[in-house]
């Protein structure tokens, strides 16, 4: 029951190249950092990530899409990382644009062994009729387009049919984790942790505060140790301000 790796480098050994793996974080709020940084070390490359943005210049997934080490990603929001542009319009990299709320649901779903849901986002765009590019050649034009999807009328209303999303690893950060995997996570930090920890067949947790069973309140909980296989000690982690704005 002890999930304790002592290094987030043995922690993430054995992500193989095309492997597939689920990021929390919003912004560089709740990123596991530490374990992508790790991952960079380790050298994976041709990776599938599912994650809300694919981080910004030299933070988060940022470091991995430098390193030309993602090969697609699946996101709701692309931010303003000039490299992600730059690969995704030069045909280098597929991304899989998704409502943001639909993405969360295709992680938890997934973790929930719900293999698809019908959801009334997208109905009537691309995402539902198809023809978003999912990889460019190059000269600006479409190399691969997504598909049309399944849409069905429940009492009038029309909905589409999303798949949920299973990963074979997945990256979280938690403020607070005992050595059974649970986890509490902290304020916005929350965001798409909770969701990405139960799509991961192998799921990675760096936690700033180890703590012993029993400690964790457990109506506090918001991850239980089920879903987390693997637990890394990383003490207090500063986070950044990705668009700093202050008076004049």
């Amino acid at each position: 029951m002890n999930k304790v790796i002592a290094t987030a480098a043995e922690a993430v050994a054995d992500i193989h190249d095309g492997a597939s793996f689920a990021v929390g974080g919003f912004g560089l709020v709740g990123v596991p950092q530490i374990l992508i940084d790790a991952v960079l070390a380790h050298g994976a490359t041709d990776l599938e990530v599912v994650s809300n943005n694919c981080g910004t210049t030299g933070v988060g997934l940022g470091v991995l899409l430098e390193a030309r080490r993602i090969r697609r990603t699946t996101s709701s929001y692309v931010g303003s990382n000039a490299e992600f542009a730059r690969q995704f319009l030069a045909g280098e990299l597929e991304v899989e644009l998704t409502p943001q709320g639909t993405l969360a649901e295709r992680m938890r779903a997934g973790g929930a062994g719900i293999p698809a849901f019908f959801t009334p986002a997208g109905v009537g765009t691309q995402v539902a009729d198809g023809g978003l590019p999912l990889r460019y050649d190059g000269d600006g034009g479409i190399a691969l387009a997504s598909p049309a999807k399944e849409t069905r009328l429940f009492d009038g209303v029309p909905y589409v049919l999303e798949h949920a999303i299973v990963t074979d690893f997945a990256l979280v950060h938690a403020w607070k984790g005992d050595r059974h995997g649970n986890l509490v996570y902290r304020r916005s930090a929350r965001n798409f942790n909770p969701p990405a920890a139960t799509a991961g067949r192998i799921t990675i947790a760096q936690v700033e505060h180890l703590v012993e069973p029993g400690e964790l309140d457990p109506d506090e909980i918001h991850t239980p140790g089920i879903h987390v296989q693997r637990v890394v000690h990383v003490g207090k982690v500063e986070v950044g301000i990705e668009n700093r704005t202050v008076r004049a």
